[in-house]
């Protein structure tokens, strides 16, 4: 059993009951076997009062509570034809609490969805959310312009890529909340016993415990319960106002961004593939209205994205192997912004302010430092080359701001600086721009590293890859760590960095396979079904972090950069360009303001200007603007105090004094079902049925991407045409002749290159080569039904023996290779001289073959068989259940002592 844990939030569903004075907000565990009760007041117009009286009822204890309210404000006793408690709605979740001019509304999470399952721990989208006016109508004081806001507000569609999670801490990476839990015992023991007179104070009843007199020492697990990283919290201002008074499980983070799993099958053993992003809510906005930093070194379009790979054989943390690695995407960390009063697709960049020590640079590779340590590597995608400057305009300013803080920063941690222009390489067709890009990625990975939570395999060692022992990070007792990250940007972060993204998450997922003993060399190929599914994830991940800054999906994919793309896809890259203009041009005002005012930058208030009256939203973004900064940071100093010492391990990562604060520890029984991730998991007290599960319905490798023809190497790392996929086989079945043609083509043609070779004559391919329905690649070999001398390639013969190799997988035609014939031959001659032993006599397997027996039987043939030896403890076992059968008890062992008193605590007490 581990010595710490995660602890699981004891409210998951929840009711709201509604009288005329109080809203009754019942929450319950998943079993529903635990509740709490959340009193709020409606007699306040414009004040939030709500009472918490931190008890914990049973099922019985909430029955009897709401019929005493029920029967108490009725108005007439006795009275039974309206109720005085009447039911208002179910919710899994509170989003928070907003005000804007008259009272209070609460916030509430009616529908859900799973999205993704990392070691047990449900990752949950949100459906479907209820706003609700608190206060009471006989006392609601009206203004003209309440119902503008409350349109603004629900401009923000919390349906539309919103998660949560009510055991696993989304705001923070896989890495942190495994090496939180893998924290030494002595640090966990000193924080329970200080903090067990300030937060954690259990009850008289909570802490009795009637075994005491037994002798049996009960197996105490430290419960973790971490504080949220809040730049990547969206609902962090809204619960604001309740978080200190009401109890921890009340309070519920939301992430914004894009999460996906799917799931990889290796010859049948499980994989998940996860990724998730967390967009910043600091400076958070759309394309044009937000650009650059801000005066706190928060910039635009700032996400972190994860990608998470696990064996899901193995659900728990503590036994199952997890790998996963974070890489950045941010806006240009400068003072700078686009002029978006002339109507042209591509405004001009302009520089707002002056920055000549980077002290805005510096803020922002602070942040990093802290959170992800060192070495912190630009890649800057800009251009270079460009007739009227613009996208140089970045780069001019942003090299010597590196080079500004590099000189201050030891050699060993200094920020690397990548510049390379993408899109000219991309107009080039001497040059390949995936070649490039993983050559950078390779670089990039083995300097950053990445995590895993297992020590390297005995086969690593046997059979050593050169790669693999060049690959960076900090290597512990338990494994490796990711030390440092990747920043990419372009000028939008949207279409060049996606791509630059998907090959560096490619080469990492190459390495977190290769380190969970999945492939024996670190490295992937393209047109194989787990890249396929792998650029599928990147693709929906690009699409939904460009429709939430940029307005439209993506205009220029993975498929584009590698010549590959079908020439319907021109058309929709013009439409979505057009898409993109238009919400740039006419919605992305609305959208700001209705992101503004969620995330409360901007507060209404009767003294203050409307939020649509604002010419700017400059000010409420730019703090320094409102009021001088009371301590100015150092230009030589620029990092935060302690930072430096613990590099290239990140700080907040580092068990040292600030940061245990940030985590309450409990100390609770291994029994508990605040920790029990088996119980959340499998819900056992529930009937769920086997084709509901998430797992069925999950993205799956050989469903959605594996040939469907039997005899086809099941592997996802074989390299296939793209027209022998899953999907484009199904999709064609309406000519069988021409499928039966095309499969027995690629089955005569020749081995598929490399990946180097394929990538190298990719861009000297011209577009026009496509065939006309552009489901082929350029690298696929042309179907061709005539040969160059015009001559059939297909006779009756062949297409008889085409017919017969189609259901069986194999040729039953063509005369067996020998060497097949000798093992033919060998095991024919095994059962030849297997029935000549009679009987009686004693069978000696070395006259017959040199087998050697891998049977737990002495013997093994098909005349004796020995019985095996049973251990003591499966005696006692079998001897146990015969004596329960006969009606006799045996003497109860240690753990059904255990056992017993947690089902005598949890029921009676």
């Amino acid at each position: 059993m581990p010595q710490s844990a995660a602890i699981i939030s004891g409210i998951q569903r929840m009711v709201l009951y509604e009288t005329r004075a109080r809203y009754f907000l019942v929450g319950s565990n998943q079993a529903q076997t635990k509740h709490r009760v959340l009193k709020i007041d409606r007699t306040e117009p414009k004040d939030l009062v709500i009472i918490d009286d931190k008890h914990v009822y049973n099922q019985e204890e909430v029955r009897e509570l709401l019929g005493r309210l029920d029967l108490g404000n009725r108005t007439k006793i006795g009275q039974k034809g309206s109720s005085g408690l009447s039911r208002a709605v179910s919710a899994f979740g509170i989003v928070g609490f907003v005000r804007f001019l008259e009272g209070y509304y609460i916030v509430l999470i009616t529908k859900r969805r799973k999205m993704a399952d990392i070691g047990g721990h449900s990752i949950y989208k949100i459906e479907d959310t209820s706003m609700i006016y608190i206060p009471n109508d006989s006392v609601r004081v009206t203004h003209p312009d309440e119902a503008r806001y409350v349109r603004i507000f629900q401009n923000v569609d919390l349906s539309s890529n919103f998660y949560f999670s009510y055991s696993y801490d989304l705001s923070h990476s896989l890495q942190y909340n495994l090496t939180l839990l893998q924290r030494p015992y002595e640090l966990w023991s000193s924080a329970a016993s200080s903090a067990e007179g300030e937060v954690h104070t259990q009850s008289k009843q909570d802490s009795f415990d009637i075994f005491e007199d037994e002798g049996l020492p009960t197996q105490v697990v430290y419960g973790l319960q971490n504080e949220p990283y809040y730049k990547y919290v969206w609902n962090g201002k809204l619960l604001e106002q309740v978080k200190d008074i009401v109890h921890h499980d009340w309070l519920m983070y939301i992430i914004h961004g894009f999460c996906g799993q799917s799931k990889l099958l290796i010859y049948g053993r499980p994989v998940h593939i996860t990724l998730i992003a967390r967009r910043s809510s600091k400076f958070a906005g759309t394309r044009f209205l937000k650009r650059g930093a801000n005066c706190e070194g928060d910039v635009a379009n700032e996400v972190e994205t994860e990608q998470i790979v696990h064996d899901a054989s193995v659900m728990s943390f503590t036994a199952g192997s997890y790998s996963s690695y974070v890489q950045v995407r941010g806006s240009v960390p400068l003072y700078w912004s686009q002029d978006i009063s002339t109507m042209m697709p591509k405004p001009p960049i302009r520089l707002d302010q002056a920055d000549p020590y980077a002290h805005v640079a510096a803020l922002h590779f602070d942040q990093m430092l802290q959170r992800f340590g060192s070495p912190i590597i630009i890649l800057n995608l800009v251009k270079k080359r460009e007739k009227r400057k613009h996208e140089k305009i970045l780069s001019e300013e942003l090299y010597p701001a590196v080079i500004n803080l590099n000189q201050f920063l030891p050699p060993d941690h200094c920020i690397d600086y990548i510049a390379w222009d993408m899109a000219r390489y991309t107009k080039s067709k001497l040059c390949n721009v995936l070649d490039r890009l993983s050559m950078i990625a390779e670089n990039v990975v083995k300097r950053t590293g990445f995590f895993i939570n297992r020590s390297d395999f005995y086969c690593h060692t046997l059979r050593p890859d050169d790669r693999w022992g060049d690959v960076g990070g900090h290597i512990t007792v338990s494994g490796r760590v990711q030390t440092g990250v990747l920043r990419t940007n372009c000028v939008d972060c949207l279409d060049r960095t996606n791509t630059a993204q998907f090959m560096v998450g490619k080469c990492a997922l190459a390495y977190q396979l290769y380190a969970l003993g999945m492939i024996d060399k670190p490295k992937l190929q393209f047109d194989t079904d787990c890249v396929r599914l792998f650029e599928e994830l990147y693709e929906d991940h690009g699409d939904t972090l460009s429709l939430q800054y940029g307005g439209s999906q993506l205009v220029h994919r993975v498929k584009t950069y590698r010549k590959i793309a079908p020439w319907t896809q021109h058309s929709k890259d013009i439409m979505q360009t057009l898409s993109r203009y238009y919400s740039n041009a006419f919605s992305d005002a609305d959208r700001q303001d209705a992101i503004n005012l969620f995330l409360q930058v901007y507060q209404p208030s009767e003294t203050k200007p409307h939020l649509w009256e604002l010419p700017t939203d400059f000010y409420l973004h730019q703090r320094s603007t409102m009021a001088l900064p009371q301590d100015r940071r150092s230009y030589t100093l620029w990092w935060s105090e302690g930072i430096l010492s613990y590099l290239p391990v990140a700080y907040d990562e580092v068990p040292c004094d600030d940061t245990m604060k940030k985590v309450k520890v409990k100390r609770v029984n291994r029994f508990e079902e605040s920790i029990d991730i088996y119980t959340e998991f499998f819900k056992p007290y529930e009937l769920t049925s086997f084709d509901d599960t998430f797992c069925i319905a999950m993205t799956n490798s050989a469903r959605e991407f594996m040939p469907k023809t039997v005899g086809v190497d099941p592997s996802p790392f074989t390299v296939r045409k793209p027209e022998e996929t899953g999907k484009s086989v199904l999709g064609n079945k309406s000519n069988k002749e021409e499928t039966l043609l095309q499969r027995k083509t690629a089955a005569s043609a020749p081995p598929p290159p490399s990946e180097e070779a394929i990538s190298s004559t990719s861009e000297d391919d011209s577009e026009d080569d496509r065939d006309d329905d552009g489901s082929v690649s350029q690298r696929s070999t042309p179907i061709k039904l005539l040969t160059e001398s015009g001559e059939s390639t297909r006779t009756q013969e062949e297409i008889q023996q085409q017919a017969v190799k189609e259901p069986y997988g194999l040729n039953l035609a063509g005369f067996p290779a020998e060497e097949d014939l000798l093992t033919y031959k060998r095991f024919a001659h095994l059962g030849e001289s297997q029935h000549r032993v009679e009987r009686r006599e004693h069978i000696n397997l070395a006259n017959i073959s040199c087998l050697e027996p891998v049977s737990c039987f002495p013997e093994d043939s098909i005349y004796a068989v020995s019985l095996p030896q049973v251990d003591r403890d499966s005696r006692d076992v079998f001897e146990s259940h015969v004596m329960t059968g006969q009606g006799q008890m045996r003497v109860l062992c240690r753990d059904d002592m255990l056992m017993y008193r947690e089902y005598v605590k949890n029921r009676y007490m």
